[in-house]
């Protein structure tokens, strides 16, 4: 039996599309291995958001060249749409494939493993007008089930490269989310987390008229789901429809993810975001009053083209005024081909990496602050991992709690929370019972 093994870079998006190749790979009959041991097929899905991440993603092709110089190691993702030349220099590489034609991975590496040279299928993304739907084989080998219903995005933020890697909004069709969803939920997972490029255009290409509110409320229609999550959402596109549906289904995951890119009105209109500050907080202040406890997590840039100590200050000064659960900080990276690239004012590196620190600092302290208001409570918790006799998993609302009492991965409890613990919350199974 032929060894594939497959490894993922970047969003939850590429996370899923490994999972969907993994049982492509499946149902032809491949063992599925770890990547840090031997194998005959390596498949790298790569990303290209910042350009650690296409660091990693050669890093990754060394790697498998050296756990085997003779396997086929086929390089797919963001980096290999917008880079494949460069790639296909690479020694060991032997397939390149870019954002489409996932669904013949097998099939191409199979034609490497045969032919010589490298086998390229990277087509041009803009014109790409289908979602391409491929279904899922097997439970993934996690407790969450990611499902992406929508690929492309058409916002061109000036600091954005994934557009031009992921083409124009391509949505999945209402039945096969509600049939994908059926499927996670008979393989016993108890949350769905909806994924997507650009999630809250999902529908907009569909002639049917669809929106995110009638893809959520298909997936809640499904018996024995417990939890639905969204993946990250732009806030401008947070519906009515869609807010009241959050507000009044109790399985909708008190949380959401709403980029935030920057803490100034004039960075936010370089970066070419449809939003200000202003608008911003009404949001989410409307979102906090409307549903307590919910967490708000978010993304935000510094040290982007034009950013003067002044406006780094007046961006801190206003997440100091949030109260956000998570933030995800990244130094802005400059990508070849955007806009942001070639403007004036380029920040240095080292003031860069002193303003993440900043920002990290402050980050730290409002998620310190946000668990402590849940200390004493009891909520439910699915979790999701064991490692040396502590496991840990999530609430609804994103807080990450550990206990070392003895409980089932995939199965949701009760806990009570007792103390901040790293980066979350510790956390007494209420008489250990699942309440599954």
């Amino acid at each position: 039996m032929p060894k594939v093994a497959l490894t993922t870079l970047g969003c939850k998006v590429n996370q899923f599309e490994t999972e969907t190749m993994e049982g492509l790979f499946k149902q032809k009959g491949y063992e599925i291995v770890h990547f840090d041991v031997p194998a005959d097929f390596y498949i790298i899905n790569t990303c290209s958001v910042t350009s650690l991440g296409e660091k990693k993603s050669r890093q990754l092709i060394h790697r498998a060249a050296r756990l085997n110089k003779n396997a086929v190691i086929a390089v797919t993702g963001c980096y290999a749409q917008l880079a494949p030349e460069t790639l296909k220099a690479i020694d060991g590489v032997r397939v390149v494939i870019g954002t489409r034609e996932r669904a013949h991975i097998v099939e191409l590496v199979e034609r490497a493993a045969t032919e010589q040279g490298i086998v390229s299928k990277v087509t041009n993304i803009m014109e790409a007008s289908e979602f391409e739907d491929i279904p899922l084989f097997g439970a993934p080998e996690r407790t969450r089930a990611f499902l992406k219903i929508q690929e492309g995005c058409t916002n061109f933020c000036s600091y954005c490269i994934i557009p031009y890697a992921r083409g124009p909004l391509r949505s999945r069709r209402l039945e096969r989310v509600l049939s994908e969803a059926e499927k996670l939920v008979a393989a016993g997972f108890k949350e769905i987390v909806l994924t997507g490029i650009h999630l809250g255009a999902y529908g907009r290409d569909l002639a049917a008229n669809v929106t995110l509110t009638d893809a959520a409320r298909a997936v809640l229609s499904v018996g024995g789901l417990r939890r639905l999550r969204l993946g990250s959402l732009e806030s401008i596109e947070l519906s009515p429809e869609l807010f009241t549906l959050i507000c009044n289904d109790k399985r909708f995951c008190r949380h959401l993810h709403l980029p935030l890119q920057a803490g100034s009105d004039e960075i936010l209109r370089a970066m070419n975001r449809h939003y200000d500050t202003t608008e911003f907080a009404r949001l989410i202040h409307h979102v906090e009053n409307s549903v307590p406890g919910i967490a708000v997590s978010t993304d935000l840039i510094v040290g982007f083209p034009g950013e003067t100590e002044e406006l780094f200050q007046k961006s801190l000064a206003f997440v100091d005024g949030m109260d956000f659960a998570r933030m995800h900080i990244f130094p802005y990276s400059p990508r070849a081909g955007t806009p942001a690239a070639v403007m004036p004012s380029q920040v240095p590196e080292p003031i860069k990496k002193e303003r993440v620190h900043r920002m990290q600092q402050l980050a730290d302290r409002k998620a310190a602050a946000f668990h402590a208001g849940f200390i004493g409570r009891t909520v439910e918790v699915l979790f999701e991992t064991n490692h040396t006799g502590i496991a840990d998993g999530l609430t609804g609302n994103y807080i990450r709690v550990y206990t070392d009492a003895p409980v089932t991965d995939g199965e949701m409890y009760e806990v009570r929370l007792e103390r901040i613990y790293r980066d979350g919350v510790w956390g007494n199974p209420v008489g250990c019972v699942s309440l599954s």
